[in-house]
């Protein structure tokens, strides 16, 4: 395939996809930059289009009826932000924006529409991980119920290192603390005994993760599981 079909592959979704499906699609699909801190949806607003990151992370808020901005998910190159033009809505629920700064792809919603109609194969991958969000929303909701804010955190920081490259990427504190909806002097506390323990390195806005198999045996089992959906869903289609 050319270089646009390859660089379209990026994306762990749309990589699923057979030659002939990518090549139907690949003129709906426009290269943006994901910049850091765009809003992609606002809460009860139209969503116009639907994003296919190939780097980077972006970050799904729960309701303003929360009256405090909590992570309900994260959206990275496995993913798409978009499912609920899919399922036929037509305003967010939340806030979307990008939590790390990356690339991608968009496509509008009339196109994501006309595609998954005419395309049976993308409307098939875009299904299976519809089913993978929810079990990622579900299960987090839950784990902010029942897990420790320490093993919360743990969890947080290996969903974003999942999406990244390499071992570090920025985040300050204080913005940890409103995606797990916790105090800044909570997470701060948290955050300090990971890195004693040698798990991370916290430096001026910036996480290095330096020991990946201890900061899993430092989260709940909530990461396994959510992990292990995605890798099902992410797998060829039989």
């Amino acid at each position: 395939m050319d270089t646009v079909h390859s660089e379209v592959r990026g994306n762990r979704l749309l990589a699923l996809l057979d030659d002939d499906s990518l090549r139907a699609l690949a003129p709906r699909l426009v290269p943006v930059p994901l910049a850091l801190r765009e809003d992609l949806y606002l809460e009860q607003a139209p969503m116009t289009h639907a994003w296919f990151p190939t780097a980077g992370v972006l970050s799904m808020l729960g309701s303003a009826a929360a009256q405090t901005d909590v992570e309900v998910a994260t959206i990275g190159s496995e993913g798409m932000l978009g499912v609920g033009l899919l399922l036929g809505a037509q305003l967010s629920f939340g806030r979307v924006f990008v939590q790390v700064e990356g690339t991608g792809w968009r496509m509008s919603a009339a196109d994501l529409r006309e595609c998954v109609a005419a395309q049976p194969p993308f409307g098939r991958v875009l299904h299976r991980y519809a089913n993978a969000l929810m079990v990622q929303i579900a299960q987090g909701t839950a784990c902010n119920r029942a897990h420790a804010v320490e093993q919360r955190c743990a969890r947080w920081l290996l969903q974003t290192h999942d999406r990244v490259d390499g071992d570090e990427f920025d985040l300050t504190q204080e913005f940890l603390a409103q995606m797990l909806g916790e105090r800044r002097a909570t997470v701060n506390q948290v955050a300090g005994s990971l890195q004693q323990r040698g798990l991370i390195r916290y430096s001026r806005g910036r996480i290095q993760v330096t020991d990946r198999d201890g900061l899993e045996a430092a989260a709940c089992r909530c990461y396994g599981f959510v992990r292990t959906e995605y890798a099902r869903m992410l797998s060829p289609p039989a």
